[in-house]
C-alpha cells in the first residue's frame, strides 16, 4: 500500500528539485557529472530525504532490546520465553575494523546522497561516540552544501566529553536513548550503571543550545512501562522532546514477543489520563512520531508505533551500516554492498546510478506480527538506529 502522494509501481515519473515546499540545492557537494541526476525514488513514489549513517557496530551498553548479553537480560526473557538460552551468553560478533567505513568514505557517500536529494543526515551506531575523532567527521559533513539537518543519536554515556567539540563542529541536534529514570531499572535495561552520566549529558546538551534535545525511551511491558508518566513529567519539567517507542524485534537474542509490546494507543491513553495534552501537527509527512505538547510545561511527548501503527507508506529513509551496506528498510532481510564499490574504484556517477537502482527495490512495508515475518539477520546495533 502506498501513501496518498505515491503513484503506482511502474509508472513513468518525472521529478523536479522541489519537494514539499523545499527547494533542493542543485549539485550540492557534487562533481559536475552528477549535477541534475535526480532524486532517490522508490517504485512506490516515495522520495528519500533522510540518510541514517552508522559509524560503528560497537556499543558500550548492552541494552535488553538490542544486545541482551547480561545475566539480568537473560533472566528477564527466560521468565517469559521458554526457549530463551539458559547457558551460553549471546555475544555479539563485531565487524572487523578493516571492514568499517573510514570517515573519508562516509563523507563521500553523504556527498553523493546529497546530490540525489538527501537532506537529513543522522549519525548513529552502535554508539557513535566510540569512534575516535568523530567531531572531525561532523565538521566535514556540516560543511556540505545541501545538508539541512545534521543530528546524532547516542546513549549519552560519553556525550559530556565530546559535547562542546560536537557543537563547535556543526552538530545541530542530538537524541539520547534513556529508557528509565530509576537507577536499578536503567542498569537492568542497559547493562550499565550510567544513569548519572546520561542525565549530565542531557543537561549539557540543553546548556550548549542543541535544539531540540530529544530523549528516546523504548517501552517494554513489565520492565519499564510503569515509568511512562514519570518520563513524560521529566520531559515536561525539563523542556525536552520525549519519544516513546514500541518494542521492536531487533534484539540479537531473537527473544522479542508481541506480548511485551506496550502499544502506542495504550501509552497515549495513560498520558492523557495524567496530563493535559495538545496535539501537534506532523513536522513533515514522513515524520515517524505523533506529537503532543503539554498545556502546562515546555516539553513535548511523541509516540513512535512501528508495530501497532506502521508508517511505512510515508517512509523516506535510507540506511548505511558501519561496514558499508545499504539497507532500504530497518527490517530488510537483504543488504546491498556499497563498500565494495567504494573500494573497487567506482566513480561517483556509477555509485549514484547504483543507489538509484537499489532504492527502486525499497520494501513496501515491514511484516512485524505477521506469520511470514522474518527478523533481520543483524541486531539494531549492527543495522544503525
Amino acid at each position: 500500500m502506498s501513501c496518498g502522494r505515491c503513484v503506482a509501481p511502474g509508472s513513468v515519473l518525472i521529478f523536479s528539485a522541489v519537494m514539499e515546499g523545499e527547494v533542493a540545492e542543485k549539485g550540492a557537494g557534487l562533481t559536475p557529472a552528477l549535477m541534475g541526476r535526480g532524486a532517490l525514488v522508490d517504485s512506490y513514489g516515495r522520495v528519500l530525504r533522510d540518510l541514517r549513517v552508522s559509524l560503528t557496530d560497537r556499543c558500550n551498553f548492552r541494552c535488553l532490546y538490542c544486545l541482551p548479553e547480561t545475566e539480568a537480560a537473560r533472566n528477564f526473557y527466560r521468565g517469559r520465553w521458554a526457549n530463551m538460552p539458559n547457558s551460553t551468553p549471546i555475544l555479539q560478533q563485531w565487524v572487523p575494523r578493516s571492514q568499517i567505513l573510514s570517515f573519508e568514505e562516509i563523507e563521500r557517500v553523504v556527498r553523493i546522497a546529497i546530490g540525489l536529494g538527501i537532506r537529513k543526515i543522522r549519525l548513529t551506531g552502535g554508539e557513535p561516540l566510540l569512534r575516535q575523532n568523530v567531531e572531525w567527521l561532523v565538521s566535514r559533513l556540516s560543511q556540505i552544501e545541501g545538508v539541512t539537518d545534521l543530528a546524532m543519536t547516542t546513549n549519552g554515556f560519553l556525550f559530556s566529553k565530546k559535547a562542546q567539540a560536537l557543537r563547535e563542529a556543526g552538530l545541530g541536534r542530538v537524541s539520547f536513548s534513556m529508557d528509565s529514570l530509576d537507577r536499578e531499572t536503567f542498569k537492568k535495561m542497559t547493562g550499565r550503571d550510567g544513569l548519572g552520566e546520561v542525565l549530565g549529558g542531557l543537561a549539557l546538551a540543553q546548556e550548549l543550545g542543541f535544539e531540540p534535545v530529544k530523549v528516546n525511551a523504548v517501552v517494554i511491558r513489565d520492565l519499564n512501562d510503569h515509568e511512562i508518566e514519570v518520563l513524560a513529567d521529566f520531559a515536561r519539567t525539563r523542556g525536552l522532546s520525549l519519544r516513546f517507542i514500541e518494542f521492536m524485534p531487533l534484539d540479537s537474542a531473537r527473544a522479542w514477543l508481541k506480548e511485551m509490546v506496550v502499544t502506542g494507543r495504550e501509552i497515549l491513553e495513560r498520558l492523557q489520563a495524567r496530563f493535559s495534552l495538545r496535539p501537534l501537527g506532523l513536522a513533515n509527512p514522513s515524520a515517524t512520531a505523533k506529537r503532543w505538547a503539554f498545556s502546562e510545561g515546555r516539553g513535548e511527548v511523541g509516540i513512535i508505533a512501528p508495530v501497532s501503527e506502521p508508517f511505512c507508506g510515508h517512509c523516506n529513509r535510507l540506511r548505511l551500516t558501519a561496514d558499508g551496506k545499504i539497507r532500504t528498510c530497518l527490517f530488510s532481510v537483504a543488504e546491498h554492498d556499497l563498500r565494495a564499490r567504494l573500494r573497487d574504484g567506482a566513480s561517483d556517477e556509477t555509485i549514484a546510478e547504483w543507489l538509484q537502482g537499489v532504492v527502486k527495490h525499497k520494501e513496501a512495508r515491514h511484516h512485524i506480527g505477521e506469520p511470514d515475518f522474518v527478523a533481520p539477520s543483524r541486531s539494531m546495533s549492527c543495522i544503525g538506529g
